[in-house]
C-alpha cells in the first residue's frame, strides 16, 4: 500500500488497484497490454502521476458518470471516455480553473468491450443517478464497477436523477449481471463488496415503490444536503439508504 498526500493506493486483486481520494474511489485495472483507469475522483493530486506509480502501461480513462467527484482529475489526461448522455454536462461539473485544460472526451456505449490484453471490460448503461451512468464488468475477475449507481448511500435526489420507478427498471434490465459478477467496486468503497448489494438497492427502491398511502415516506427522515432538503430511506441494518425527493418516486 502506498500513501501520497491526498490519494491512497491499495492493491485489491491480482489486476485491480484502488485509488482513494478522500472518500471518492477510482480504480486501475491492469491488463497485459493496457491499463484502464475507472474515474479520476476529486483530482486532489495529479492522478496520472499516481497511476504511473502503479503501472507503466498505456492508459485509457473512463468515467462512470459526470459528477465532479468522478471527473475531477480528468484534466491530468489528454483524452477520456464517458457516456454521450453525460457529455453535455462536462463543462457544468468541471472546476472553473480546469475548464481550459479539459481533455478530449470520446463517447462509449453499451455493447462496447474494452480489451486490455488478457482482460475484458464490458460496458453497460445504467441511467438513473445521471442520464449516462455506466456500469462496467471486468469479465475475468467477475467485478462490477457501477460508479454511484449501486452503493450503500444512493443519491437519487439530485436534479438530473430519474424517478425511482424509472431507476428500478434500469436496474432490473441489468439483473443478469448478478450471475456474471461476484463483487462490486462502487465509487465510494475501499474494499471488494458482495454482489448482494445489487439486490439490496433494488429491495430498498422496491419498498418505496410498493408502499401504500405514503406509509414509508411519512416515516423517513429529512435529509439535509448542499442542495436543500430531501428524504432518506434506510432499508438495511447496516445503514444502507436511498436519498430521494418525495415527488419523484414515480
Amino acid at each position: 500500500q502506498e500513501i501520497t498526500d491526498m490519494i491512497q493506493t491499495k492493491k485489491l486483486t491480482e489486476h485491480v488497484w484502488l485509488m482513494d481520494d478522500q472518500g471518492s474511489s477510482g480504480y486501475v485495472v491492469l491488463g497485459e497490454k493496457k491499463a484502464l483507469v475507472v474515474d479520476t475522483m476529486n483530482g486532489s493530486e495529479n492522478v496520472k502521476e499516481i497511476v504511473r506509480t502503479i503501472t507503466g502501461l498505456p492508459v485509457m480513462v473512463i468515467n462512470t458518470h459526470v459528477h465532479p467527484d468522478h471527473i475531477g482529475g480528468n484534466h491530468f489526461f489528454d483524452e477520456v471516455y464517458m457516456s454521450p448522455y453525460d457529455m453535455p454536462y462536462v463543462e457544468m461539473f468541471t472546476a472553473p480553473e480546469n475548464l481550459d485544460k479539459r481533455p478530449v472526451v470520446h463517447p462509449v456505449r453499451e455493447g462496447n468491450v474494452i480489451d486490455l490484453g488478457g482482460l475484458h471490460v464490458e460496458v453497460y448503461e445504467l441511467p438513473g443517478h445521471t442520464p449516462g451512468e455506466l456500469c462496467l464488468l471486468l469479465v475475468e475477475e467477475q467485478i462490477l464497477f457501477p460508479g454511484d449507481g449501486i452503493n450503500h448511500h444512493l443519491w437519487m435526489q439530485l436534479e438530473g436523477c430519474s424517478s425511482l420507478e424509472e431507476y428500478a427498471k434500469s436496474l432490473e434490465r441489468l439483473d443478469f449481471l448478478k450471475k456474471k459478477a461476484k463483487y462490486i467496486l462502487h465509487g465510494h468503497t475501499r474494499e471488494l463488496e458482495n454482489i448482494i448489494l445489487f439486490d439490496m438497492v433494488e429491495q430498498g427502491i422496491g419498498e418505496l415503490l410498493n408502499q401504500t398511502d405514503q406509509e414509508v415516506t411519512k416515516c423517513d427522515d429529512a435529509y439535509h444536503w448542499f442542495g436543500g432538503i430531501a428524504k432518506i430511506h434506510v432499508y438495511a441494518p447496516d445503514g444502507s439508504a436511498i436519498c430521494y425527493q418525495e415527488n419523484h418516486i414515480s
